[in-house]
C-alpha cells in the first residue's frame, strides 16, 4: 500500500509581495521558522525603511539652495531600487506603508503582517530622520527644515493633494504590476519602481515636495517639528493605494488575484 504524504503550507515572499507553496515531510525539517517568516521581515522593513529616508533626507538637506530637484530625486530613487534588490525577498522590500496597504488589499500578503509592518516603517522613518540630522551640517539641516516634505506657498491645496494621489497611484500601480501580478512580475521591478519615484520627485517635488510614502513624511516631521499641510502625505498615497487595489482585483489582476471572471 503506497504511503500518502501530507504536505503543509508556507510563506515565501517574492518581490514586494508573498506566495505560498507546499512542503513534504521530507522538506519540513528545513521549514523556515517564525525567526525567517515573522522577525527577519519586519526587522527588513525597519532597517530598510531607515537607510531609505536616511539618505532621502540627506540628498534634501545637501542639496545647493535653487538647484532643483534632481539630486533629491536620483538619489532617492536609486536608494529605493537597490534596498529592494537586495531586501526585497526576505520582507517584499515595501518601505512605505501606502505599498503595504496595497499589496494586502490586492491579495499579495497576508493581512497579519499589515500593522507590524507599520510600526516598522514608521519606526524607520523616524530613526532615518535621527540619522539624517546626526550626519548633515546642522545649518544646512535648519535651513531645509530637516528635510520635512512641504506645500509650495503658491500651490492650492487641492492641487497638492491630487499630486500626490496620481504621483503614489503611479507609484504604487508600477509595484502591484511588476511585483506581484502573475503575468507583468518582472525581475526588473525594483529598478522600474525606483524609477517611478525619481519621476515622481521630479515632475511633483517643487509643488508638494512629491513624498508619495507616509513614512518619509513622518520621520522628518517629528524630528524636526514641521507639521504643516502634514495631512496631505497621509491623505494622498493612502487614497492612491485603494484606487490601485480596486483597479488591481476587478481589472488587471491575474486569476489568482482577480475577484470577478476567473
Amino acid at each position: 500500500m503506497a504511503k500518502s504524504e501530507v504536505c503543509m503550507v508556507e510563506t515565501e515572499f517574492r518581490g514586494m509581495g508573498s506566495t505560498t507553496r507546499e512542503v513534504s515531510p521530507a522538506q519540513e525539517k528545513v521549514r523556515p521558522n517564525i525567526l525567517e517568516i515573522f522577525i527577519q521581515p519586519c526587522l527588513v522593513e525597519l532597517l530598510g525603511t531607515t537607510l531609505f529616508i536616511s539618505v532621502g533626507c540627506l540628498s534634501v538637506v545637501m542639496n545647493p539652495v535653487g538647484s532643483g530637484p534632481l539630486l533629491p530625486a536620483f538619489a532617492h530613487g536609486f536608494a529605493l531600487a537597490s534596498l529592494i534588490s537586495v531586501l526585497g525577498n526576505v520582507s517584499g522590500g515595501h518601505f512605505n506603508p501606502a505599498v503595504t496597504l496595497a499589496v494586502v488589499l490586492c491579495g499579495g500578503l497576508t493581512p497579519i503582517f499589515i500593522i507590524p509592518y507599520w510600526i516598522m516603517q514608521l519606526s524607520g522613518g523616524m530613526l532615518g530622520a535621527l540619522l539624517a540630522k546626526g550626519l548633515a551640517d546642522e545649518s544646512s539641516f535648519v535651513n531645509r527644515t530637516g528635510a520635512a516634505c512641504m506645500v509650495d506657498s503658491g500651490t492650492s491645496m487641492g492641487r497638492a493633494v491630487g499630486l500626490e494621489i496620481v504621483m503614489s497611484f503611479f507609484l504604487i500601480f508600477t509595484v502591484m504590476m511588476g511585483a506581484v501580478g502573475d503575468r507583468s512580475k518582472t525581475p526588473l521591478a525594483p529598478y522600474s519602481v525606483g524609477f517611478t519615484l525619481a519621476t515622481g520627485i521630479l515632475i511633483g517635488g517643487s509643488i508638494s515636495g512629491s513624498c508619495l510614502n507616509p513614512a518619509r513624511a513622518l520621520g522628518p516631521a517629528v524630528v524636526s517639528s514641521y507639521w504643516d499641510y502634514h495631512w496631505v502625505y497621509w491623505v494622498g498615497p493612502a487614497v492612491g493605494a485603494v484606487l490601485v487595489s480596486i483597479g488591481y482585483r476587478f481589472l488587471l489582476a491575474g486569476r489568482s488575484h482577480r475577484l470577478f471572471f476567473k
